[in-house]
């Protein structure tokens, strides 16, 4: 019978690996901290199991909560296997790694590296925001450098936000959850079914509306200047109506460098021609900065 969405129990295994522990719930998966018992390796295993259209039968197996929503979950399915395909793909030092595709239970499991750490949008709530630019540098370059890589392979990321940008010892960024990660088509994709309040801009909410490296550009320039505020920004449905947030440049001239202020209000930019093309020019930027710093 149906047990609705119950977490796998401690214990259970998939194929060579024990479940530990249940450590982070979201809208479409379940996250488990697991063990390689053939390593004995920490690892960290990501279930499908979409919150408004499955529910655990008691043999583990995933049903759709009603036969109108089976199509739906086929379809999350098949995107959580493009999401494994797409990590699989990117062997990048701060993206993380998939280590094994479980397909068990009516859904499926990916198997990846387990970093300690913690998340920065935890960090940046602990600290109330005013992260320094000698920080923010550190964390963002490396990540940029990623998301590079991932545009350079035609490829979206469509959900960067402080909530998937683990960090670990020495504030080392690693990218996650790459499950709204599209490839580029000719002329742009059209949007996904994947917004975050805040970080999303506003081609991501229309229907039909074209995405492109300029749309991570926004994701990221919204995520850093969470990092100054200490919360996100208004969402862009909000700013298109009546923009409030007041630019950088003049909340925070006088304690941040003008070239950092002007990249996050370039990259916030409504408008996706006003912002840098794509993580590639961003990257330039904070390079040619952090060198400048480094040198002075």
């Amino acid at each position: 019978m149906p047990r609705a969405r119950h977490s796998l129990e401690p214990g259970t295994r998939l194929d060579c690996y024990r479940i530990v522990d249940t450590i982070g719930k979201g809208g479409f998966s379940l996250i488990y901290l697991a063990e390689d018992e053939e390593t004995g390796d920490e690892v960290v295993i990501k279930e499908l199991m979409p919150k408004r259209l499955a529910q655990r039968h008691s043999d583990g197996r995933l049903l759709p909560v009603d036969d109108k929503y089976r199509e739906g979950l086929y379809r999350s399915r098949r995107l959580f296997f493009q999401e494994a395909k797409v990590m699989a793909s990117l062997a990048h030092p701060h993206i993380v790694a998939v280590l094994n595709l479980i397909m068990r239970n009516d859904t499926g499991y990916i198997v990846m590296q387990h970093q300690r750490g913690r998340n920065l949008g935890q960090f940046v709530h602990e600290r109330g925001g005013g992260l320094s630019t000698t920080l923010i540098t550190r964390i963002f370059v490396p990540l940029l450098d990623a998301l590079r890589s991932m545009h350079t392979r035609a490829m979206l990321h469509l959900d960067v936000k402080p909530g998937n940008i683990h960090l670990r010892s020495g504030h080392d960024p690693l990218l996650l959850d790459l499950g709204a990660a599209q490839l580029l088509t000719v002329g742009g994709s059209t949007a996904s079914n994947v917004v975050t309040a805040g970080y999303s801009p506003p081609e991501q909410y229309r229907h039909g509306g074209k995405v492109g490296p300029w749309t991570d550009v926004y994701a990221v320039g919204a995520s850093l200047r969470c990092c100054i505020d200490g919360k996100a920004p208004p969402p862009a449905p909000e700013r298109l109506k009546g923009d409030t947030l007041q630019p950088a440049v003049a909340a925070y001239g006088s304690t941040y460098p003008h070239w950092l202020l002007e990249l996050i209000d370039r990259s916030m930019s409504l408008a996706p021609e006003a912002r840098p093309g794509d993580a590639a020019a961003m990257l330039a930027t904070m390079r040619r900065h952090a060198a400048v710093a480094n040198v002075a």
